[in-house]
């Protein structure tokens, strides 16, 4: 099993949670803490980690998850409701970068993913649930690459495709029952006129035949 899908059943699974997705980070400044809740000082693994509770109304949070040095286990720490989250900045919108910072209510963080790819991965999975569990206050994603939203532009291109052939095929249709009602009112016209030239020229030839 991966880390992230030990996280996954280790951290939110117990608590009903379901597990969106997660990114492995360091801090691109780093902060010093003298003492671990652990007992001392001590090497670690950090994941940011995107989750959303099962029961309804479902709701989103973004939790910080650590292992440390030696331990098969994972621990969680910090935790922000989807809400909290004011700014995703992805550093420079021109180039794959691993970079990153996320800014919420009450802190702000800078973070290094474990891969670049590993970063566009999370925050097209961010964006996309920002976009359906948040209503109103959704956070400002700056710098990012355009690929990063990529996934929900590419939804909404298709779903625009798909309403414009729609719309096309209707106007179509509606083109060609419009022909075609002309096309029977012709007819009904021809039809009539032919039906009165038959019955005038009866009556012509009976009234020549008197």
């Amino acid at each position: 099993m991966n880390a992230k899908a030990a996280i996954s059943k280790e951290i939110f699974a117990p608590h009903d949670e379901r597990m969106l997705g997660a990114v492995q980070v360091k801090r691109r400044t780093k902060k010093k803490i003298p003492f671990l809740a652990t007992g001392g000082q001590g090497e670690y693994l950090t994941y940011i980690c995107l989750s959303v509770t099962n029961k309804k109304p479902a709701q989103a949070s973004i939790t910080k998850v650590k292992q440390f040095e030696g331990s098969t286990s994972f621990v969680r720490r910090t935790q922000w409701m989807l809400e909290q989250l004011r700014q995703v900045n992805g550093i420079d919108p021109n180039r794959d970068s691993p970079e990153f910072d996320l800014l919420f209510e009450n802190a702000f963080d800078q973070w290094v993913a474990n891969t670049a790819s590993e970063k566009c991965t999370f925050f097209q999975v961010l964006h996309h649930t920002c976009q359906r569990y948040l209503t109103d206050k959704k956070p400002e994603f700056i710098n990012c690459q355009s690929k990063i939203m990529g996934g929900n532009s590419i939804l909404h291109s298709a779903a625009d495709s798909v309403t414009s052939a729609v719309q096309k095929a209707s106007q179509a249709l509606n083109e060609r029952g419009e022909r075609l009602g002309r096309a029977e009112e012709k007819t009904e016209e021809l039809k009539n006129s032919a039906q009165q030239f038959a019955e005038t020229a009866h009556k012509v030839r009976f009234q020549q035949g008197m």
